[in-house]
């Protein structure tokens, strides 16, 4: 892979047959042209080429994007995506070279699992998030509202009232719904509303942002139920540091796009990798980070599937809960 613009055009073909012949080519390429990575593999006694499989990649502990700028190759950022953290926390950073790029990745994710944006109308429920800058699920929502061909589809921040009057007014149209929350935002409405949203896809994009006490995706999932009608209830997983989302299909477990994997790691030893079916940490292959790192160790537990699919389960302990992924007891 000589330049991005060549692993550019190899990002959307990738299929389960070529995802280990690229990962490794894209794996090669950062292992020289990242200088943070470079010297993490060094550290490690890793030699690049000796290395077969993209399970077997040294992942970088997702802390990094907090400490350093992580950068392949030599670019300009257009746009700098942050991380909300927590009070006093420090925060990740992710560079971007063309916001453009990202607009249409993030799209692509979507309409992978649910089809065109123009299906739709986006109904925004995202406070904390549009309270501050740099957020990437701003950013992608505000192309998803515009590209939604919907003059309903908007924010709705502080307009409950008019939120509930759309939501009845679009019950019958021949567009599908989508109400996308904070989980705050969704157990407020759920709590302080009598509203129906049967017609209607609920996106739950996690994190309490410290506005409540954080509690299980499945009893979430189980109050938008009862109290919205809402069945099933969605979920994304994204991050700052990820330029893909991996969403849910109805259940609780998450599947990955084509050019996004998942692998379990021994919570005590990072270096065994591909638990199956088991507390784990998660590790996360996403090629579309081809300009910064690609291959990340997360701060989520979960458990990974032979069919690829995964649940997150909550966070390992002393990392600061954050992010739009995440319930814990």
């Amino acid at each position: 892979m000589d330049t991005f613009k060549n692993f550019a055009s190899k990002l959307y073909s990738v299929n389960d047959d070529t995802f280990n012949d690229i990962a490794l080519e894209v794996f090669r390429f950062q292992a020289i042209n990242n200088p943070v990575y470079a010297a993490f593999i060094r550290h490690l006694g890793v030699a690049p080429a000796a290395v077969g499989h993209w399970q077997d990649v040294p992942f970088l502990p997702i802390s990094f994007f907090k400490t350093h700028f992580l950068q392949t190759g030599q670019w300009t950022p257009e746009v700098t995506f942050t991380s909300s953290g927590t009070t006093g926390a420090s925060t990740s950073r992710h560079g971007v070279e063309q916001l453009a790029f990202y607009h249409q990745h993030a799209q692509r994710c979507f309409e992978f699992f649910f089809g065109p944006l123009t299906d739709y109308h986006f109904l925004a429920l995202l406070p904390s998030y549009l309270e501050r800058q740099g957020s990437s699920l701003i950013a992608m929502m505000d192309y998803f509202i515009k590209n939604s061909q919907s003059d309903y589809s908007a924010y709705y921040l502080h307009q409950t009232d008019k939120l509930l009057a759309d939501v009845a007014k679009l019950r019958n149209s021949p567009k599908k719904t989508i109400l996308w929350g904070v989980s705050f935002a969704l157990l407020d409405l759920a709590e302080k509303h009598d509203v129906d949203l049967s017609h209607c896809l609920v996106f739950e994009t996690g994190g309490m942002k410290g506005r409540r006490k954080e509690i299980t995706r499945a009893a979430l999932h189980q109050t938008l139920y009862e109290r919205l009608h809402a069945q099933p209830v969605y979920s994304e997983y994204g991050m700052t540091e990820l330029l893909s989302q991996a969403y849910t299909t109805g259940k609780y477990t998450f599947e990955c796009p084509p050019w996004m994997r998942i692998t379990g790691r021994e919570v005590t030893d990072p270096l065994r990798k591909g638990l199956l079916e088991e507390t784990a940490g998660i590790n996360v292959v996403d090629l579309a980070n081809y300009q910064t790192i690609s291959f990340l160790e997360t701060e989520d537990l979960g458990k990974v599937y032979g069919s690829g699919v995964f649940e997150v389960l909550g966070r390992m302990d002393n990392s600061d809960i954050r992010g739009c992924n995440l319930m814990v007891e």
